[in-house]
């Protein structure tokens, strides 16, 4: 298929169009500059240099792609994706081409068994997704709902959050909080691989958390950087806040535990690549 991939420069979409090439598909790929434009090329897609939120520029490109998958970002979040949403339900209603929409694991709050049908508990940084989310799942789009956890790989991504945490004097790694949430993870290679799962195999109105069923405390990961001779020490709620902001905060504060079983078993996902401990333990480089 020919596959409209917005975000194809970022952590996760640059992991997705490779995972696209190797299944076969040729992938146009919407950038916002002349940079990302020759990354993308370097890449082995064909760029397209414009602004999602132009209705007609994007419409284009959706009308001539025979699916899509969005993971571009914005500061201004429900407006931008609102904003995306406008073109897909307009090009893509009633033609049975995929779309795959990016969501997050946040927006559930804690659990020890997270589900796709849960109640939701957002954070306040996520909780605008669920009206975004809602209004694709329901359109006449052939579209499923991605919800990454917290994604590593390459020395990359939220992890970076516990690597580059502040010392003591003495040489202890700071927590964020006391250390005793569950982060649920995946690895940026295995997640790209079911975002082209969903967009090849998904039927319409599917959501899938993608989360490989490692579910680490804070400390483990802690632990796992400073190695067996080191320490890791406590933060306060307030201290986390004011050294990450709040709103930051608050989500990595969450304790949420998830296995991915839904993709799993209705997807054929098998995620396979070391553990976030395990790559922790070998020292997080890009």
């Amino acid at each position: 298929m020919h596959i409209l991939l917005t975000g194809g420069t970022g952590f996760i979409g640059s992991a997705t169009l490779r995972v696209l090439q190797a299944n076969g598909h040729s992938v146009l790929a919407a950038v916002r500059s002349e940079e990302a434009a020759h990354t993308v090329a370097q890449a082995g897609a064909t760029p397209a240099i414009g602004d999602l939120t132009d209705a007609s520029w994007l419409g284009a490109l959706l009308n001539a792609a025979d699916g899509a998958i969005h993971l571009a970002t914005d500061n201004s979040g429900p407006a931008f994706d609102s904003a995306v949403l406008d073109a897909v339900i307009e090009s893509f209603g009633g033609t049975g081409k995929p779309y795959v929409h990016t969501g997050g694991v946040w927006v559930w709050g804690s659990g020890t068994d997270l589900q796709e049908s849960d109640e939701q508990d957002p954070p306040a940084i996520t909780s605008w997704r669920a009206a975004v989310e809602d209004r694709i799942l329901g359109a006449d789009v052939r579209a499923s709902l991605v919800a990454p956890s917290i994604v590593y790989g390459h020395g990359m991504g939220i992890p970076r959050v516990i690597v580059d945490a502040p010392r003591d004097e003495d040489g202890a790694l700071h927590l964020v909080g006391d250390g005793t949430q569950h982060w649920t993870t995946v690895h940026v290679e295995d997640l790209a691989e079911l975002y082209v799962l969903a967009l090849e195999k998904s039927p319409a109105g599917e959501t899938y958390i993608g989360a490989s069923g490692v579910n680490p405390t804070v400390r483990e990961l802690g632990e796992a950087v400073v190695g067996p001779d080191g320490r890791v020490v406590a933060e306060s709620v307030e201290e986390t806040r004011a050294r990450l902001g709040e709103a930051f905060a608050d989500a990595l504060l969450v304790d949420q535990q998830a296995s991915g079983g839904k993709a799993k078993e209705r997807l054929g996902w098998n995620p396979h690549r070391p553990t976030i401990l395990e790559e922790l333990r070998a020292g997080y480089v890009a």
